[in-house]
């Protein structure tokens, strides 16, 4: 947070300055009455802020508000206190709604009203120039302060947005991670059962169903094999690595081929064997695009 004395400086408001202002207290109190007028006269044509309007007695609250804020102009005192008033002021817009856009336009009602008052007070122009510039100088300030009140409200709901949006992005990649690690512990758990499954069809082999044993834990093997690999793409994947979406696919055209293959040596039907080669054409058509897919994305 800047301090008055800082914003002072980047204004290039000198003590100078507020002498000059100090200077026109008299004659800003004279024309007081006409500026809150021509003020709350210009605020009561739009009808965007004449609905803050409405009420006599809060007008004539606001009216005698304005005149002090309008006297404070010329008081020669711009130290914090006068910073907190100002803040107070722009905090009170914002808390009633007015829109940013009317506070800087009823600011050139000021500014205009009190070019006007000096050129019909100072008709020298090097006097009026020096007036003017003070002028110009403490209203920029003060419209600056206030709009900080702006800034500060609409940072306040980026920061609350901000920190909302990143918790549940948090929470779900918490979330999506925990799911990968369950995947991962099923995975394990399927694989020992593929081995399992495997040791089983050793033991056809030694039974003395060679021809069944043998396809049946050729297929395991390869089955082994893609858990092997979806297990790695899991891993990875959790590490912070690219899901890849081929090997799952992988893992069911390798579990249709063994199935083929054990359905070849039960010598099931002809149509429940061309409907697993029909399956298993389109599953490889699905590979083969995904793939191609990936390919061109990669390049």
């Amino acid at each position: 947070m800047l301090t008055m004395q800082e914003i002072r400086t980047h204004y290039y408001f000198t003590e100078t300055d507020a002498e000059l202002l100090k200077e026109l207290f008299p004659l800003a109190q004279e024309n007081s009455q006409a500026m809150v007028e021509e003020f709350y006269s210009y605020l009561l044509k739009i009808p965007e802020t004449a609905a803050f309007l409405r009420d006599p007695k809060d007008l004539a609250r606001l009216k005698k508000t304005h005149s002090e804020w309008f006297l404070s102009l010329f008081s020669g005192r711009y130290d914090n206190e006068y910073m907190l008033t100002l803040q107070a002021i722009g905090q009170a817009h914002v808390r009633i709604k007015v829109s940013a856009h009317y506070v800087n336009a009823a600011m050139n009602v000021v500014r205009r009203f009190l070019i006007e008052m000096l050129q019909a007070s100072f008709p020298d122009i090097a006097v009026r120039r020096k007036y003017r510039i003070a002028v110009e100088k403490i209203l920029d300030i003060n419209l600056d302060v206030m709009s900080t009140s702006y800034q500060e409200e609409e940072l306040r709901k980026v920061f609350v947005s901000h920190k909302l949006e990143s918790k549940l992005i948090h929470a779900a990649e918490r979330f999506t991670y925990g799911l990968n690690l369950i995947l991962v512990i099923a995975l394990t758990g399927v694989s020992l059962s593929v081995v399992t499954l495997f040791f089983w069809d050793l033991v056809h082999i030694f039974q003395g169903n060679f021809e069944k044993g043998i396809l049946s834990a050729l297929g395991s093997l390869l089955i082994l094999w893609m858990m092997i690999e979806l297990m790695d793409n899991e891993i990875k994947t959790l590490k912070g690595g690219k899901f890849n979406i081929l090997i799952f696919i992988g893992v069911i055209i390798v579990a249709l081929i063994r199935e083929i293959l054990i359905s070849t040596l039960r010598h099931d039907a002809l149509e429940t064997q061309a409907f697993l080669a029909g399956t298993l054409l389109i599953l490889g058509i699905v590979y083969y695009l995904v793939a191609k897919s990936q390919n061109v994305t990669a390049h």
